[in-house]
């Protein structure tokens, strides 16, 4: 009876601690922790960096709004901008390297170069996220093919399981993110496909190989 008594006594403790716990978090800390918990069931036992990652909190955004050009604005106005972080985007045909900025609202997901709108991509019509195993910063968005979209989105992220959670949870497609191994194939445009390779290497980089496949190291 004492025993049975006992473990009752520790249930009754450990839930009024965590009762408590909760109650005391900020709705911020809160944010984080919902973040957090898709990342782990995204990432987890997938992609290397993923362990480092944890004790790093999330930030709200990389850029803030007033950071963005007017025209730019002008151009999303009436969506509610969430999450912007500079990013590197590869062309699907040459891969040649280039600085754009990524911004996410609440409706879809915009390539920006300066005071243009490269690209839109509905969260509605969001095909998929693809990332690598490794420790690279590369993700690729997928979309339809249609008349409206050029192609599937190649970005490198600093922050890639930031942005990736973000994304995720905004377009609401966690199930159709893929962790993958070795290779991937990508739409370049009108009906063509592309392949990406992901391999080893000394020190990190991307490139287009000999055989015409983008190279990430």
């Amino acid at each position: 009876f004492l025993m049975q008594t006992s473990e009752m006594l520790q249930k009754i403790c450990m839930r009024n601690l965590v009762r408590k716990y909760c109650r005391g978090l900020t709705a911020e800390r809160k944010v984080q922790l919902q973040q957090k918990v898709v990342t782990s069931a995204v990432f987890s036992g997938k992609k290397e960096g993923y362990l480092e990652s944890l004790s790093q909190p999330f930030l709200e955004t990389r850029l803030r709004e007033n950071d963005l050009n007017p025209k730019v604005l002008q151009l999303i106005r009436g969506e509610n901008i969430k999450y912007v972080t500079p990013v590197v985007k590869y062309d699907r045909n040459g891969f040649k390297a280039r600085e754009r900025l990524l911004v996410l609202t609440q409706s879809s997901a915009y390539v920006v170069e300066m005071a243009k709108i490269k690209q839109k991509i509905e969260y509605s019509t969001l095909k998929g996220i693809s990332t690598s195993n490794l420790s690279d910063g590369i993700v690729v968005i997928h979309v339809p093919e249609d008349n409206k979209q050029k192609g599937d989105v190649i970005l490198q992220c600093e922050h890639i399981f930031e942005t990736v959670t973000k994304l995720c949870i905004l377009a609401n497609k966690q199930s159709l993110v893929k962790v993958v191994k070795g290779s991937l194939r990508f739409r370049v445009g009108s009906g063509k496909e592309g392949t990406m390779v992901f391999t080893l290497g000394p020190e990190p980089q991307v490139f287009k190989d000999k055989t015409g496949q983008l190279t990430v190291v």
